[in-house]
This record gives structure tokens, C-alpha cells and sequence, in this order.
């Protein structure tokens, strides 16, 4: 077989390096992919963005089905686009994925369907958006309404922060909009299942570390670092989860005449008494939180996204190796707000069966290894408990080198300094 996956960052890596290992895979392409995708044999980059031009490549090349990575594609109808050519494809529609590409409308289909989540209103007026904010006070939560690559959020500890967010966030006009949300305090923890259309199939659990700098410090980024399972996740608060959230996510999306199929994510918060609200949801894999689960993840996955497609999750259990995954991203410089693109990168150590490096911004120039990108690199280690995945891949990394790069040395730092739940 040959498969398809779109997109560019350490989470297509991730995808691509193991749908590959399945025997049966010929090769894997990644459109546009990067730098280490580039140089994988088993994996071949296309240098295709345009859906229609996806779609005939598909076509022509009789790709068995296409999986899909980012949001952005998703947002745009890509998955509308491939069933309506008849190919075989991964994903939620251009409808369902608004889950993800409108947060008014993920807010309101919660309060509907009454998924726990943080009070919040919407507004396209500045003045009525300030207005809001200094009734409630700070802290509070300011987010920009589209499509944000992860960032579009602000945790504002003071008044001044919150309305410097709505200005930002509404200076364009032209529609845009912002909901500002009560603030929620707890453990974050990332729950992704695959959807397809009626069944649903828990990956593994994980945590993301959004903030940029040590001790949740620094601006929200897509993400620092992850690791797999989250020891916050018990049995008993899966099982809520399950029951509170995600399946009601799916049979509301479908009484409200969507079928939802692909990965859905959701963001949650847990308080100090063990109680899940929902603090987002994603259409996709997260990333930097695909890494480490695809390398936890046993068996052939080009198989479960068979079923995923065909309708028949139901039919399959997923085995995962009981070791912890933990995966520290390095950043470029200049990272979030301004990246800076052409550093030339060193040290990265062959792969390893406790030791895996994921590229996401990086690009070949003239044969060298550059960076292309804000989140340049995530590097992923194996071990028996999270402290050993935490050593091993800081080991690595302190090999690696390129100008102003920039990673957390706290990855983990929850999980091994957890008190247990009131």
C-alpha cells in the first residue's frame, strides 16, 4: 500500500514513521513534510498544498487512504473534497471540524449538549468585550475565536493583560471575535480518541506544557514537551471523561445532523476534587502529545485507520507499551512570536528503540539540516518511569545545537511531583 498523510510538523512525523512500519506499507507520502521526513527511505515528501492538486495526486497514485494532520486542511473541507473524488480519507468535515476552527461555536454546542466547561461569553464589539472584563475581574481567559496554530489563547492574570488580548485579537475587524472565558484552575491533561461516526477509540492519555519557559512560565506556545499516559488520568476519571465528554460530543454532533469521524481532542482541565471540564477541543492529533503516543502505540495503525474509515472501530483494541514516553520540543529562536528560520542543526543522534527524534520546522538546504519553523524539533524517549524518559532524553538533548534554540527542562515536572486528588 501507499498512504498519504498532510502536513508538515513533528505530529505528520510521528504519523508517517508508524503507519511505515506496518509490512504492508510500500511508503508513506508527506505533503509538504520537513527536513527529517526528507530523510527517512521509508517516507516520501511531495511538495503539494493545494487541495485539489492533493486530491488528483491521490488519485493518480492510487493511495490506499490519506490521513490528516493539521487543522487548517480540515477547516477548508479537505475531507469533503477526497470523498466527494471517492478516495479513502481520515478526518472530520469541513462542518464537524468547526469544533476546532470556531470556538463560539465549540462553547455554545457544549452549553447545549451540557458538556462541562468554563462560563463564557462572545463578542465582536470591543467596548462591550471590555466592558465584560471588568465585571469579572482577573484572573480570566481571552480567546481569539478562529484558527490559532494553539496560540490564539491568553491566560490574563491582570485586567491589563486581558484588555491588551481583546485589542489584539479584534483589531482587524472584518467578523472577528473573541470569547473570554471564567478562569479554571487544576491539572491540564490532553484525551484524544478516534471517531468514526458511531465508535469511539481512546488513545492513550497524555499532558501537553503549553507555556514557554520553566514552571509554566512565558507565553502560551502549540506546545513544549509531552508525555504518555498521565498519571492524572486514573481508570475511575477515564471513565468520566468518556461519559461526561466525549461521548456526548459525538451523539450531539450527530443530532444535530453531523457524523463525526477523525481524531477528536479534547483539551480538559481537572480540579483538586478530580472533576474534567472541557476546556477545548481539537479535530486532530495534538502535538507535541502525538509524539510520544505513537511511540508508545503497538501493532499495525495503518489497520486501525482501516476500521476508523470502514465504520468498524468497534472491532479493534489497541495495545500500548507500559512504559512512559516523554518528548521535550526544541524551539527556534524567537519562538512564539518571531522565529527565526535558517540556523544550521547538529547533534541529532541516530534512532534508537528507547530514543526517537520527530522533526516538525525543519528543511534540507543543500543536504544540511536547517531550521523552518517555530517548533523545530521533539525528542522522544522510552523508559520504565518517568523520571528514566525524562534522563534519557535530556542526554539527547544536550547533544543537539542550533543557534537560539530554546526548550523547557521541566518536562514531566507534573507527573513526578503530583499530589494526589482531594
Amino acid at each position: 500500500m501507499k498512504l498519504l498523510v498532510i502536513g508538515s510538523g513533528g505530529r505528520e512525523h510521528a504519523l508517517a514513521w508508524k503507519l511505515a512500519q506496518a509490512p504492508r506499507v510500500q511508503f508513506v507520502y508527506v505533503a509538504p513534510g520537513n527536513g527529517g521526513t526528507a530523510r527517512d527511505d521509508r517516507l516520501r515528501n511531495i511538495a503539494l498544498t493545494d487541495l485539489e492538486e492533493l486530491a488528483d495526486f491521490a488519485q493518480k497514485e492510487r493511495v490506499a487512504f490519506t490521513v490528516v494532520g493539521p487543522e487548517a486542511p480540515l477547516a477548508a473541507g479537505v475531507v469533503n473534497l477526497f470523498r466527494a473524488r471517492g478516495l479513502k480519507v481520515f478526518g472530520p468535515t469541513q462542518q464537524a471540524a468547526q469544533l476546532e476552527s470556531s470556538k463560539a461555536f465549540a462553547k455554545a454546542f457544549m452549553m447545549r449538549h451540557q458538556i462541562p466547561t468554563a462560563a463564557y461569553a462572545s463578542f465582536e464589539d470591543a467596548p462591550a468585550a471590555h466592558h465584560y472584563v471588568e465585571a469579572q475581574g482577573a484572573p480570566i481567559v481571552i480567546k481569539a475565536d478562529g484558527l490559532a496554530a494553539g496560540k490564539g489563547v491568553v491566560v490574563a492574570t491582570e485586567l491589563a493583560e486581558a484588555h491588551a488580548a481583546i485589542d489584539t485579537m479584534l483589531a482587524g475587524g472584518n467578523g472577528a471575535r473573541v470569547v473570554i472565558e471564567e478562569y479554571l484552575s487544576g491539572e491540564e491533561a490532553s484525551f484524544i480518541v478516534m471517531v468514526d461516526g458511531k465508535h469511539v477509540l481512546p488513545l492513550a492519555s497524555s499532558q501537553d506544557h503549553k507555556r514557554l519557559l520553566e514552571h509554566d512560565a512565558g507565553p502560551n506556545t502549540g506546545g513544549m514537551g509531552a508525555y504518555s499516559p498521565a498519571p492524572i488520568v486514573t481508570p475511575k476519571l477515564h471513565a468520566r471523561i468518556m461519559r461526561e465528554i466525549i461521548l456526548p460530543t459525538v451523539q450531539g454532533m450527530e443530532q444535530e445532523g453531523i457524523r463525526y469521524t477523525g481524531f477528536l481532542y479534547a483539551g480538559l482541565m481537572i480540579d483538586a476534587q478530580g472533576n474534567p471540564k472541557a476546556l477545548e477541543f481539537n479535530c486532530r492529533l495534538g502535538d507535541p502529545e502525538t509524539q510520544p503516543i505513537m511511540a508508545r502505540l503497538k501493532g499495525d495503525f495503518s489497520k486501525v485507520i482501516e476500521h476508523a474509515i470502514a465504520g468498524t472501530l468497534n472491532q479493534v483494541e489497541l495495545a500500548w507499551d507500559r512504559r512512559t514516553a516523554l518528548g521535550v520540543v526544541l524551539a527556534a529562536h524567537g519562538y512564539p512570536e518571531a522565529p527565526r528560520k535558517g540556523d544550521l542543526i547538529s547533534g541529532i543522534p541516530a534512532q534508537t528503540e528507547q530514543i526517537q527524534t520527530f522533526h516538525a520546522g525543519t528543511a534540507l538546504v543543500d543536504e544540511h539540516l536547517v531550521t523552518a519553523g517555530g517548533r523545530v524539533l521533539c525528542v522522544v524517549g522510552l523508559a520504565d518511569s518517568v523520571r528514566g524518559a525524562q534522563t534519557a532524553v535530556y542526554d539527547v538533548v544536550n547533544r543537539i545545537a542550533f543557534d537560539g534554540m530554546q526548550y523547557r527542562r521541566d518536562i514531566g515536572h507534573r507527573a513526578l511531583n503530583r499530589k494526589p486528588l482531594n
